[in-house]
């Protein structure tokens, strides 16, 4: 049997797993789906069309499923989706999508989000980021997987952040930021690679070395985008798969990457 508080208050239409905890004073809307063993600590708002995995936890006064800030929108049924294991911290506002971009807000698993961080509408974060104290992620924004975001920084609408990227703290992200690379200040620029975080998740020195070779060639060459594909594409993919992100992140840029 779920156990939920005496003080929260509970949808009829609400779906909670008999696994979940809800803490006292928490507000759970019509349409919210709860999976197994998620925990909502105290104080905890999930307003409505919002559908929750499992073993997710939240802390107080996490705002999750409100209507978005978007002048646009007019009371259209819209969704929040959320996977599983991530940890929600104290404040955090994740809202709905809106009709235009396809009416949802996705994050992914294994998150951390940390206080006081808001996801606006229609945007897409992957999984295993961690998005630091106060971040703002406006709407219609890509966040792909294994991403770190430092504190008190903004990004831009429609940017993408791409996979195993780091953006420092305190920065403005106005343009895309390519897969493994560093980026911070306002606005952002690159400076370098990702190196710590590849050496954590115990990368061969092979392939770092390789995929310093690629951002020599992208950001530093003087080469324009076209050549720099050709480069990666013929020289340095073959000696390592994983310039494929790289690649990737530069032909589906709409915004161009920071550099």
């Amino acid at each position: 049997m779920s156990q939920i508080h005496p003080t929260a208050l509970i949808s009829p239409s609400a779906t909670i797993d008999e696994t979940a905890t809800i803490g006292p004073y928490c507000i759970i809307g019509d349409e919210v789906t709860i999976g197994a063993h998620t925990v909502l600590h105290r104080h905890v708002v999930v307003t409505r069309l919002t559908r929750i995995g499992e073993y997710n936890e939240f802390y107080q006064f996490a705002s999750i499923g409100e209507d978005p800030q978007d002048l646009k929108y007019a009371g259209e049924r819209t969704w929040l989706e959320i996977g599983d294991h991530n940890t929600i911290r104290e404040a955090c506002s994740l809202h709905r999508g809106t009709e235009q971009d396809g009416g949802l807000t996705k994050i992914g698993s294994h998150n951390l989000l940390m206080v006081n961080t808001h996801v606006a509408h229609d945007c897409l974060i992957g999984n295993h980021n961690v998005l630091a104290n106060n971040v703002g992620v406006a709407g219609h924004v890509t966040i792909g997987n294994h991403v770190i975001v430092g504190g008190n920084s903004g990004i831009h609408q429609f940017c993408t952040i791409d996979d195993y990227s780091l953006v420092g703290g305190a920065t403005l992200v106005l343009k895309d930021v390519a897969a493994f690379t560093m980026v911070s200040g306002n606005p952002a620029k690159a400076h370098g690679l990702n190196i710590e975080g590849m050496r954590r998740k115990g990368w061969s020195k092979d392939s770092i070395d390789v995929l310093r070779q690629a951002y020599r060639v992208v950001f530093r060459s003087g080469l324009t985008t076209v050549q720099a594909l050709e480069v990666l594409k013929q020289d340095l993919l073959p000696k390592e798969p994983k310039i494929e992100f790289l690649i990737d992140s530069l032909q589906k840029s709409r915004r161009g990457v920071v550099r």
